[in-house]
């Protein structure tokens, strides 16, 4: 309203400034002061049809000189309108920029920033007060959720220990076991064993995403694949795969949990060794990126069916899986991607997940490095015949 105010006085001052001057010029006494012979009634009309000629001509000519002023006017309060205008609605929409920035950037891990607008207590303020107050309560749900889901996966492990020995106690008996009796109590082993894992999942899961990890410290990523690798070895050598370690930095150093990042290179291995076809092969890679200096990647690519690139870049969902094969087999969990993305985001890292165009899948988890430190000489690793 000030605003609108302001520019219609400054309308009204700038045309009569313009239509003042134009009247003060016009403003000349007919005659001039001139010694004029006695009137006659015809020079009288004469002289009436020429003051009204002259009226006529001093008006439009006024006429022209207002609208000219009016247009001038116009013209520089438009100018000067749209630039308040435009610094105006900068300022009175900043708050909102910052809000959207904020907001953009606060993620599922991220619940515990607030945007935190100053300002007077006008209706963006209790905008950002709202969104603030709808981020405490998720944070609270997230927690709780996440919370639910580790005491249960913790509590869930006392009665499976306790039917897993029952089932060792029945076998161990005196006397012939009937054969049926043997092959349920494997087949039950077997199933307890896979849901053991998969509450052993939940608890990491839950633990890497509350960021409760103290074991932090100076690491080399290569040594924790290698281990990974030939703890592995006979799983590889039964599908008759073919492992290459093209390249182990020694400089490849981390900073983060030994336990969390080891289980990431475990994950990686396992799902190349799970999904991977028989007498395949397998592709190792641990790196200092050259052209990134604040980069430490691990790449794993395996060899198989040719994948669907839009549905891999969901694989770091919990239970995710890729066709028949990743569902029927009952290799694993679905969660072994989802824990390698979770591990790596709690290490400010990134996770990658490519479909190769000649079949396969090529995982890369890059991760800050860790400043200055040791290099270490990590040794190499060839199963079966380089291809």
């Amino acid at each position: 309203m000030t605003l609108f105010l302001l520019s219609g006085t400054a309308l009204l001052a700038i045309a009569a400034v313009v239509a003042s001057g134009g009247s003060r010029s016009s403003r000349t006494a007919p005659g001039g002061g001139t010694a004029e012979p006695p009137v006659t009634a015809a020079r009288a009309k004469g002289r009436i049809a020429g003051l009204e000629q002259q009226l006529a001509q001093a008006h439009d000519t006024q006429s022209r000189q207002i609208l000219a002023g009016s247009a001038i006017a116009l013209a520089v309060m438009a100018v000067i309108s749209v630039a308040l205008g435009w610094f105006v609605a900068g300022r009175v929409l900043r708050p909102l920029r910052v809000m959207t920035a904020a907001t953009r950037r606060i993620t599922a891990d991220s619940l515990h920033e607030r945007l935190a607008i100053g300002g007077p207590g006008d209706e963006v303020k209790d905008l950002a007060d709202t969104i603030d107050d709808l981020l405490g309560r998720l944070e609270g749900s997230f927690d709780a959720q996440r919370l639910f889901v580790a005491n249960a996966s913790h509590e869930l492990r006392t009665p499976l220990t306790t039917m897993r020995a029952s089932l060792d106690v029945a076998l161990a008996k005196p006397g012939p076991v009937p054969e049926s009796m043997a092959v349920l109590a494997t087949r039950i082993r077997t199933e307890l064993d896979r849901v053991d894992r998969l509450l052993e999942g939940f608890l990491v899961l839950a633990r890497t995403q509350h960021g409760e990890f103290t074991d932090s410290a100076r690491l080399a990523l290569g040594p924790l694949v290698l281990t990974a690798l030939t703890g592995r070895a006979k799983d590889i050598a039964a599908k008759g795969l073919t492992v290459r370690a093209h390249r182990i930095d020694d400089s490849a150093w981390v900073w983060g949990s030994r336990v969390l990042l080891r289980r990431v290179a475990d994950n990686v291995v396992d799902n190349a060794i799970a999904h991977n076809e028989p007498g395949g092969w397998i592709s190792i890679a641990v790196r200092a990126e050259e052209d990134d200096a604040d980069a430490v990647s691990l790449v794993v690519e395996s060899g198989g069916p040719v994948l669907d690139q839009r549905r891999v870049a969901g694989l770091a969902q919990p239970f995710r899986r890729l066709g028949a094969d990743r569902t029927g087999t009952g290799q694993g969990s679905g969660l072994g991607l989802s824990i390698v993305a979770a591990v790596t985001q709690a290490h400010h890292g990134i996770l990658d997940l490519h479909a190769r165009p000649d079949g396969g899948l090529r995982v890369t988890v890059t991760l800050p490095p860790a400043d200055g430190g040791t290099r270490v000489q990590a040794p190499g690793m060839e199963t079966g015949v380089a291809r």
